[in-house]
């Protein structure tokens, strides 16, 4: 191994200006065994790098080539595998993981030991030795570059290290000082001893005479002592100078110190002074509101558009006066307090005279409402007026009234309403009750009247025992119930002048809030046309059309007004049983906890709720009102509500007029259903007439009038897919109750009723395409063919009975294995008993058989499906058939005998012509 680390050093890392110090022999794990070197080196030239170099042996000659090289700060991990057993194994991780084995477990030994050592010594970067035993690890003493002589090189050799190295390379100033030596001696190069002895010669005598100039600066020695003791004697003078210097100082010095304390004291004060005009200065800027806005808040005219404006931006200021974020300790200052309190003072007088003010407008707006409303049916109780006449005219526009301008009038508030809501949310919360308690009977009385208009149009109808009562309502009245509506006041303040203005215009009487309606009986679909159920519709969407505007309307003016989309959440919730006694923004405030609300979107849809209360329960009359003039009118319902639900849905799918419209939609799909299920009972509980033909069923007629209608309605609508379960269902019901009412009936055979119904079946859907129902037509279209074969082979049967009968017996010969040709020479089947047969069948006994036939054809079917004339079509092609079948026996069986019928084909169809004009 030591000649290899020679031919290494030489061959390969001299070159390099490398030294090799560790060498090993590995191959790698688990691969076919090709020995290569692993070798651990050092550059010559600073600053050091250590290497580990992979050498392996040429293939091509007994020389070694460098393979691959590894810096040894990329070495992250050593591991020896085991630490107690000999183990030649070992890995290293450089940027991935290299496995090797070792010739002989002391190679890898001292090849880790190397790692080890070169580690401590060049590598800031701490290399982790795993499963190595410790006596490999021993510690170096730590030498830095810096500690090392210039003149000196660093050698780890093997696993042992050394400082300084025998050798010593000579500089370039030795070297010439040795070379101009040894030209001044001759014998320096061919008498090495003569030119020792003359070097030990010359060094003596230079030791000599460096002695002997010891010796001689002894005086000068002397003489320097002399001058430093006298310079000592100056420095005591200097120094004694210096001390009566510094107490003739001491005395300025303190006076020096009382200056410097007495300017930091005016600084100190001159800096506390301006901290505090800093800090009166955000006081007064921030806690200083102006007399204009305390004026307008005392006193401002809340009526006005100026004067709103001028409260506005004084609650504004005030609310920013307020809500200044304070310093440390302002909170503790008198004058702070005593403002913090004034300001309260002017938010609560503020906030109860803006509550007051908005309280009495939304009275007066309601009272005049109420008269508005009062007014429009006033001439319903005037005196010798023709009562049906006035429902007619007053039944002409049936529209709601509209809440703009009111509403244009309260938005001036929504900023002082935002303002109230941040700054006194009890006195917020009783506005709001107010509000809803308002609006939620005045739209009850709107929506009642407009219902009652509506249904009065669906109806046609004024029976004077039906006739809308009147009842009185003079101006005392309408204040008396004004007055009920104002709450713990009790009275009407700033709206008594305008109620006196309005009633002098609704002195009369007003019909009573009735919900009585016409008596319609037990009406059924075809006591109504078209023409009503189309105007059933234009009602029911104009009614549609005009909640939906009104319930959006007030609620845009909710959530701007009351400042519900300002904030993400705001405190308070609510329960059901207060949504229904109108305590939808209560709140605990005596105890000082508070509910909190879901979010703002759901308290509108709340306040929605309680104000438009009586929406859905006038809806749900309505669709029950025209769901008992026409069960049909379902359909128009599902349609047109369907529509408005897919509307509302799409503009907020939480929002109050999608909830409720959806409640209204599951009423109206419950009736659609019921009215199929109705129809599916009619179809089983029919009963057919034994003394008369059957015809087409009610049922089945009823089916086409419900698919045209259907079709005509649902174009191009939203509930396509209700519709198409109900076809299925009702087509289901149509083909069971048809065979169950053709196998009861005695009248009329089975194959005339299900031939003539499923034909009217197959009409409609062809004619109406319905795409759902495709399976059904192609099933209909197959019961009427086979029904039809089957009534016409059943009612033809055999019009030549015994010359069938005839054939029947050669049919069976030949079957028994008697051949065609020889079939006449059987006894009962020769010619002459053919002939005999033959001739009791003339034409004229064949067309009067025919026109039986005719006759009782005509019987059994009926005129308003008309098909007479393709049932007798078809008798004559099966007649024909049959005679063609009895020519072919003939011609087959009995050849060349001459026999023949005694009519024709063209004799058939003459007869079948004629009979049919005949009739």
């Amino acid at each position: 191994m030591t000649a290899i680390k020679h031919a290494l050093q030489r061959d390969i890392f001299t070159p390099n200006d490398e030294r090799l110090l560790s060498i090993v022999n590995v191959c790698k794990a688990g691969k076919k065994k090709k020995n290569c070197f692993l070798c651990a080196t050092v550059t010559t030239e600073r600053p050091v790098q250590v290497k580990v170099v992979k050498v392996k042996k040429s293939d091509k000659g007994d020389f070694y080539k460098r393979q691959i090289a590894w810096a040894l700060r990329d070495l992250a991990v050593v591991d020896a595998k085991d630490a107690i057993k000999e183990n030649p194994e070992f890995d290293l991780h450089f940027e991935k993981i290299y496995k090797w084995v070792a010739s002989s477990t002391a190679e890898k030994n001292a090849f880790i030991s190397c790692i080890w050592k070169l580690n401590q010594r060049y590598l800031r970067k701490k290399i982790d030795f795993v499963n190595v035993s410790s006596q490999l690890l021993e510690e170096l003493p730590k030498v830095t570059e810096e500690s090392v002589p210039s003149g000196e090189n660093q050698s780890v050799t093997g696993g042992d290290e050394e400082v300084v190295d025998e050798y010593q390379e000579l500089n370039a100033r030795e070297e010439q000082d040795i070379e101009i030596m040894m030209e001044g001696c001759e014998c320096a190069i061919s008498n090495a001893e003569a030119f020792a002895e003359k070097l030990s010669r010359e060094l003596q005598v230079l030791d000599g005479a460096n002695i002997q100039s010891i010796m001689a600066s002894e005086k000068q020695v002397n003489i320097l002592m002399k001058l430093l003791d006298e310079a000592l004697k100056e420095v005591d003078q200097i120094e004694f100078k210096l001390s009566s210097y510094e107490e003739m100082l001491q005395s300025v010095k303190e006076q020096m110190n009382q200056i410097s304390e007495s300017n930091h004291l005016i600084h100190l004060s001159n800096t506390n002074n301006v901290k505090l005009l800093s800090e009166i200065e955000f006081l007064v800027n921030h806690m200083d509101l102006a007399k204009g806005h305390i004026k307008a808040l005392q006193e401002g005219d809340l009526a006005s558009s100026r004067g709103i404006e001028a409260c506005t931006n004084a609650a504004d200021a005030l609310l920013q006066c307020m809500n200044v974020a304070l310093r440390p300790g302002h909170d503790v200052l008198l004058a702070v307090k005593q403002q913090q309190q004034r300001f309260s003072d002017l938010r609560e007088h503020f906030a109860r005279r803006l509550a007051s003010h908005l309280n009495n407008v939304f009275v007066q707006q309601f009272t005049q409402a109420l008269l508005q409303l009062y007014n429009r049916s006033y001439f319903l109780s005037v005196p010798g007026h023709d009562q049906s006449s006035t429902l007619a005219q007053h039944s002409v526009e049936l529209t709601l009234p509209n809440h703009h301008p009111f509403h244009r009038d309260l938005l001036r508030y929504a900023k002082l309403m935002e303002w109230l809501k941040s700054t006194d949310y009890g006195k917020y919360e009783g506005l709001t009750k107010n509000y809803m308690d308002y609006l939620s009977r005045l739209y009850e009385r709107e929506i009642k009247d407009f219902f009652e208009v509506a249904k009065i149009k669906m109806t046609g109808t004024t029976k004077e025992s039906k006739k809308f009562a009147t009842l009185p309502r003079k101006e005392s009245a309408v204040k008396q119930e004004a007055e009920s509506l104002h709450g713990s006041s009790g009275k009407l303040t700033g709206s008594t002048s305008s109620l006196n203005k309005l009633s002098v215009q609704s002195s009369g009487n007003r019909r009573s809030q009735s919900s009585s309606l016409l008596d319609m009986g037990n009406m059924s679909a075809s006591d109504l046309d078209v023409a009503d159920r189309t105007k059933f519709d234009k009602i029911f969407e104009q009614v549609l059309s005009e909640l939906e505007p009104l319930c959006l309307a007030e609620q845009d003016f909710i959530s701007k007004f009351f400042k519900l989309q300002q904030h993400p959440s705001m405190p308070g919730t609510v329960t059901e049983a207060d949504d229904l006694d109108g305590g939808l923004l209560s709140r605990q405030h005596n105890s000082g906890t508070t509910l909190p609300v879901s979010s703002e979107k759901e308290m509108i849809r709340q306040m929605m709720t309680k104000i438009f209360r009586c929406i859905e329960p006038e809806l749900n009359n309505l669709i029950a009102l025209g769901d008992k003039i026409d069960s049909f009118n379902s359909l128009y319902m599902l349609v047109k509500m369907s529509h408005h639900v897919w509307t509302a849905q799409n503009v907020d799918p939480a929002s109050f007029l999608s909830t409720t419209l959806g409640n209204v939609l599951v009423t109206v799909k419950r009736n659609f259903d019921k009215c199929i299920s109705n129809q599916i009972r009619q179809m089983e509980e029919v009963k057919i007439s034994k003394k008369s033909k059957v015809g087409i069923l009610p049922f089945v007629a009823e089916f086409e009038e419900f698919a045209g209608l259907a079709e005509s309605i649902f174009k191009n609508a939203e509930r396509r897919g209700d519709l198409d379960k109900a076809y299925t269902k009702l087509i289901r019901g149509v083909f069971v109750n048809v065979e169950k009412v053709a196998n009861e009936s005695q009248k009329t055979p089975r194959d005339v009723v299900m031939m003539e119904n499923f034909h009217h079946i197959f009409a409609t859907l062809s004619r109406l395409k319905i795409s759902c129902l495709e399976t059904e037509k192609k099933e209909a279209k197959q019961k009427y063919t086979d029904h039809l074969q089957s009534y016409v082979i059943y009612s033809l049967g055999q019009p030549l009975e015994k010359l069938n009968h005839f054939f029947e017996g050669v049919e069976a010969r030949v079957a028994q294995g008697v051949r065609e040709e020889e079939v006449s020479y059987q006894l009962a089947f020769n010619k002459q008993e053919l002939r005999k047969v033959i001739k009791e069948y003339p034409g004229k006994e064949v067309k009067k058989g025919l026109d039986n036939l005719y006759k009782k054809v005509d019987k059994h079917l009926c005129e308003e499906e008309n098909l007479l004339q393709v049932v007798w079509h078809s008798m004559q092609d099966e007649f024909i058939r049959q005679y063609k079948h009895f020519e072919g026996l003939i011609a087959r069986c009995y050849p060349g005998s001459g026999v023949t019928m005694e009519f024709t084909i063209q004799d058939i169809l003459d007869y079948c012509s004629s009979i049919a004009q005949s009739h």
